[in-house]
């Protein structure tokens, strides 16, 4: 929506000014003044209007290539919009959507608040995260793993939380730092999820343990 009213601002200040050129003299040959004050309005207010969807887009993109990261393949991951937001009544922090086929797309939909943390991570100094912060990582980590094939939702976060770690460096953490967010998810967040993103298996040395050097359990 942004984008549109922009671009119909932008048009509007070169309707403006190529209508100026055409006709610079009235009917009685008098000399027309260039509607500046109209055209540098218009152009400000859409070139303003622009910014946010420049950000965003940035956003998706920075996001974008790290989750292709993590697949091994190019994905693409969509930040909620504004007017997304406002007709969705979904719980889900984030979603992959399944072809016909059943097998997960290279796409990912992140909701508006986790893509603001995400956001405000990656401007961060990461040396002290929020816990939103941290389950955001994490949801693209998350996703990741969806996008990658897994379709079980209980292997999907157990994986997802051995690259918490990889996930947060791929995000400009260092290593130390990375470790320190997924152990702060592994501890605060993934004991207190629903049955279905539970598994026993997911343990150091369980079945669904990768081996993984970034695994919040590693020493």
């Amino acid at each position: 929506m942004l984008t549109w009213t922009a671009v119909g601002l932008l048009g509007a200040a070169a309707l403006l000014a190529g209508r100026w050129l055409l006709h610079r003299r009235d009917g009685l040959g008098r000399q027309i003044r260039f509607p500046a004050v109209s055209v540098v309005t218009l152009v400000l207010i859409g070139a303003g209007l622009l910014v946010p969807v420049v950000r965003h887009h940035r956003l998706e993109q920075r996001l974008a290539v790290a989750a292709s990261e993590l697949v091994g393949a190019p994905v693409r991951v969509h930040c909620q919009t504004a007017g997304r937001e406002f007709v969705d009544a979904g719980a889900e922090l984030g979603w992959v959507a399944y072809g016909p086929d059943g097998v997960p797309e290279h796409a990912t939909l992140i909701k508006r608040a986790q893509c603001g943390d995400l956001s405000a991570y990656l401007g961060s100094d990461k040396t002290a995260p929020t816990l939103d912060q941290v389950v955001a990582v994490h949801i693209l980590s998350h996703e990741a793993r969806h996008m990658a094939g897994e379709t079980s939702e209980g292997v999907a976060e157990c994986g997802a939380v051995q690259r918490d770690a990889q996930t947060a460096e791929l995000l400009g953490a260092d290593p130390d730092q990375a470790l320190r967010l997924a152990r702060t998810y592994w501890r605060d967040v993934y004991p207190h999820l629903s049955d279905d993103y539970l598994s026993p298996d997911c343990r150091p040395g369980g079945a669904l343990d990768e081996g993984l050097p970034g695994a919040p359990w590693s020493v």
